[in-house]
């Protein structure tokens, strides 16, 4: 298209960013430069997009003023067209995305003071009024485009057509890359330590069942980063991404029930469903994580040593040792390798490679084990873990054979850009769409004006 590349404008102007900037001390007067359907533009809206990106650290002499406008008429588009189709964005599902922006500034920032400050508002009420029509257009508009694309599938023999349509010297070219894996140690925690947990559960249900509020309970209690502060509440259905025990305690309660005490890998829950709506279940848990003794974790370290010892001097191979020993369950089958996330493939791409885990395998070389590194992750506390590098990939050219599932994921993404190019074009006649006579002469990618 015409305009900024339009992958880094959706990744930068999420709602994480371009709704929570403080508008600048002089402001021109406002006004409408644009409707769509049900959705306005302000002349401000392009302002805050252009605060947005320099926070970013994008350079923008060469962003025009059209195009974040172009920017902006696609967004509402799609929010507009969201609503025609009864997508549903519910306010509870707005106030927890929002509770989770908010409580990761405080954890920035310092303070809901400060945050209210930094954002140029009044109070804490202000500032959620400000950010809550903005975050309810963003998730609109978010799953109208994945509703446009759901269905576009891509089969080999288009894969191969995209590929030899590329010219010879537009052929891409992929990034070195290596292949990772890992044995990790957890420590133990002692039976005494889950009973105090399980204990501490039991105490609060029963608190709860006398009256006590189990919204507060979870603000007090809680260990849930994500919605300790909202209470515990979360929406799921059966296909949500929470772990298998979560989920299978979750669907088998009754409204207001509250289960027993039980395990996940992030500690001990009790959950209580507030609502059921067909295939959705709404409902507010609590999380308390055992204690690790430091005895524990040194027992935890002497064991990986003692892995990484056997390894060395070749009693072992890294693979059988994972599979033996490792307590990540996730990797352990596949010998300790470790898939990306955002490809689902055992490559990590060095300079997309995530900034932690590129700074304990840079330096080693094909085969080597690292010496025990200590680790934390969010629910699973701290462990022990070696780290070895299986395979080491150049930068090259891509080849098809080769790259194969990176090449289909760029056809795929081609596809999906027509689909919805093809599908913006359809709706915009149909949509009433008024653009004001200063934005008139943009030369914008769509046909806004309907010429």
């Amino acid at each position: 298209m015409k305009f900024i590349n339009k992958k880094l404008l959706f990744a930068l102007l999420l709602i994480t960013s371009t709704t929570v900037f403080a508008q600048p001390k002089k402001q021109k007067v406002d006004g409408v430069i644009g409707v769509v359907g049900d959705y306005v533009v302000l002349d401000s809206d392009i302002d805050l997009d252009y605060i947005t990106l320099k926070a970013q650290g994008v350079d923008v002499k060469d962003i025009s003023r059209c195009e974040l406008f172009g920017k902006q008429l696609e967004d509402k588009l799609y929010a507009h067209q969201a609503v025609q189709d009864s997508i549903v964005v519910t306010d509870a599902e707005v106030n927890s995305y929002l509770n989770e922006q908010l409580d990761a500034a405080v954890e920035q920032i310092g303070s809901m003071e400060k945050v209210v400050k930094y954002y140029n508002k009044k109070n804490e009420e202000e500032l959620r009024n400000h950010f809550f029509d903005a975050v309810k257009m963003n998730k609109l508009t978010s799953q109208m485009r994945n509703k446009i694309v759901e269905g576009v599938t891509i089969t080999p023999e288009e894969v191969r057509n995209f590929f030899k349509g590329i010219p010879a010297d537009e052929i891409p070219t992929f990034g070195a890359e290596m292949e990772v894996a890992q044995i990790v140690v957890k420590p133990v925690i002692s039976e005494e330590e889950k009973k105090r947990v399980i204990d501490k559960l039991k105490e609060i249900k029963q608190d709860v069942l006398n009256g006590s509020s189990f919204f507060s309970k979870a603000v007090l209690f809680s260990e849930d980063p994500g919605s300790s502060s909202n209470g515990g509440y979360y929406k799921m259905n059966r296909k949500t991404a929470f772990v298998k025990e979560f989920k299978d305690v979750a669907f088998s309660l009754a409204e207001g029930e509250i289960s027993e005490p039980f395990e996940t890998e992030f500690g001990y829950h009790i959950i209580m469903v507030d609502k059921i709506k067909g295939q959705e279940v709404e409902l507010r848990h609590i999380l308390i994580a055992p204690k690790v003794s430091t005895q524990a974790m040194k027992d935890a370290k002497e064991k990986i040593e003692q892995i990484r010892n056997k390894i060395v001097n070749k009693e072992i191979t890294f693979a059988d040792a994972a599979k033996s020993s490792s307590d990540e369950k996730e990797t352990r089958n596949s010998g300790g390798v470790l898939l990306n996330p955002r490809t689902m493939e055992p490559r990590f791409e060095l300079t997309k490679m995530d900034p932690t885990l590129y700074a304990q395998v840079s330096s080693l070389k094909d085969g080597e084990v690292s010496l025990p590194i200590l680790d934390e992750e969010r629910g699973s506390g701290k462990f022990y873990k070696i780290i070895t590098v299986n395979n080491r990939i150049e930068e090259h050219q891509a080849d098809f054979s080769r790259d194969y599932l990176k090449i289909k994921e760029l056809a795929l993404r081609d596809k999906q850009i027509k689909e919805i190019a093809k599908w913006s074009e359809e709706k915009i006649k149909e949509t009433y769409i008024k653009i004001s006579d200063e934005y008139k002469d943009c030369d914008f990618a769509n046909n806004w004006l309907k010429k």
